[in-house]
């Protein structure tokens, strides 16, 4: 058994590691989000239009799409504490220069390298799925991913907060120093294990892209993820044209109001790992895909406007937010049981199908809003789930097909005299 599969000692130790790595990924995941409710700011203080300042966020995002794919299979090869406290040093000195910036070029070239360098929760969960037993494995992704989740919905907040009263770049020299602490504690916390692999950085990029052939398991969960977080995705970027449009005439803070409820996946997420450790991935990813459906239901409400309306919209997003993370984490136990050696390999051909989901959810979102409006967003979202659950269907029947295809295994002859 190699360094990276040994289980931590049971007890309160764990669970402390566990804890201080899901800090250590809401924390660093924030570095990539709190931009976004910086662009006014920025705008102003550097006498450039909105459009022209949001490209910080947008690079920021793009420079961790960048990393995922480029910096997270190093796992595979690199002893990954080393690894985590370096990314989490540049990070550090990228935010601290972006809080500094003179000139709006440097900004985005510091914000990009913070997007590139912030890939510390990706490193760090595959690292977690080899330190516990397996029959623990969901328990732990879980409380990682709850972290995740809340620094997403906590970095908007964190950045509007602290830099309408401090100014913009009060938010990148507190993270600066916030994310170079963290680094010193994991250089202490962390267990050392020792690199899993000696393949070269060329060979770790093309079986990362290599495996989505061989693995089914891992295309059947990237599959499952990207399709969702695209409707996911399709979901929230038509939400802020509906809540915004005629039918609601509300401000982008309701928006804001309702991207809240997502703190309910912060205590979903451990709970879908412990049912995915007594119930395995297939049927909690059978559960999400029956949520989502049900979620798309109750959002067609939302084209009733008023008390109805927005009530329906806060239960139906409370619904889809849940079903997208669990099966994140369904999805992620899964892959990681697949190759030990290869954890970081497999998360990140996971992750970048995710993104590219993601990623055609919102241009589908913008495109289908405006032909169809709410309710074709609503359509598509059911119909997504549908594909979901005949490709489950599909899956598991081909499965028991195969193992009742296998010859019977042979009996023991006897001899009659």
């Amino acid at each position: 058994m190699s360094p990276t599969d040994q289980s931590s000692p049971p007890g309160e130790p764990r669970r402390r590691l566990s804890l201080l790595m899901a800090l250590a990924c809401g924390v660093s995941v924030a570095n990539v989000y709190f931009p976004q409710a910086l662009g006014p700011l920025v705008a102003d203080g550097l006498d450039l239009t909105p459009d022209t300042a949001a490209a910080v966020a947008t690079l920021t995002q793009l420079g961790y799409a960048l990393g995922i794919f480029l910096l997270v299979p190093l796992g595979d090869r690199l002893p990954r504490r080393p690894l985590i406290t370096t990314l989490l040093a540049v990070t550090s000195c990228a935010l601290l220069v972006a809080g500094l910036a003179p000139a709006f070029g440097v900004l985005l070239a510091a914000g990009t390298a913070v997007g590139i360098a912030t890939v510390v929760p990706q490193v760090l969960l595959p690292m977690a799925a080899g330190l516990v037993a397996p029959e623990h494995r969901g328990r732990i992704i879980g409380t990682l991913q709850g972290g995740l989740i809340g620094g997403i919905l906590l970095a908007r907040t964190f950045g509007g907060i602290a830099g309408e009263h401090l100014g913009w770049r009060a938010p990148y020299l507190i993270a600066a120093t916030l994310t170079a602490l963290l680094a010193v504690v994991l250089a202490r916390a962390l267990p050392a294990t020792a690199a899993s692999g000696h393949e070269s950085y060329p060979t770790l990029l093309a079986d990362t892209l290599r495996m989505l052939r061989t693995e089914p398991a891992l295309r059947r969960s990237a599959l499952y993820q990207a399709i969702l977080f695209g409707a996911f995705s399709a979901v929230w970027t038509a939400l802020a044209l509906l809540v915004t449009g005629p039918r609601y005439d509300l401000d982008t803070q309701t928006v804001g109001l309702l991207a809240l409820i997502g703190a309910a996946g912060m205590f979903y997420a451990p709970a879908a790992g412990r049912l995915v450790d007594h119930h395995g991935p297939a049927r909690v990813n059978l559960s999400c895909a029956l949520a989502t459906l049900a979620a798309a239901a109750i959002l067609t409400l939302g084209s009733l406007a008023g008390v109805i309306g927005l009530t329906a919209l806060a239960a139906g997003l409370l619904l889809l937010d849940v079903a997208i993370q669990c099966g994140q984490v369904a999805n992620q136990a899964r892959i990681f049981a697949l190759r030990p050696e290869a954890r970081s390999r497999l998360n990140t051909a996971y992750m970048t199908c995710s993104f590219l989901g993601g990623s055609a959810g919102s241009w589908l979102g913008i495109h289908t809003y405006t032909r169809l409006g709410w309710q074709g967003i609503c359509a598509l979202t059911a119909l997504a789930a549908t594909i979901v659950l005949l490709i489950h269907v599909a899956s598991h029947r081909h499965g028991r097909t195969r193992a009742t295809a296998k010859p019977p295994a042979p009996q023991p002859t006897t001899t009659t005299r």
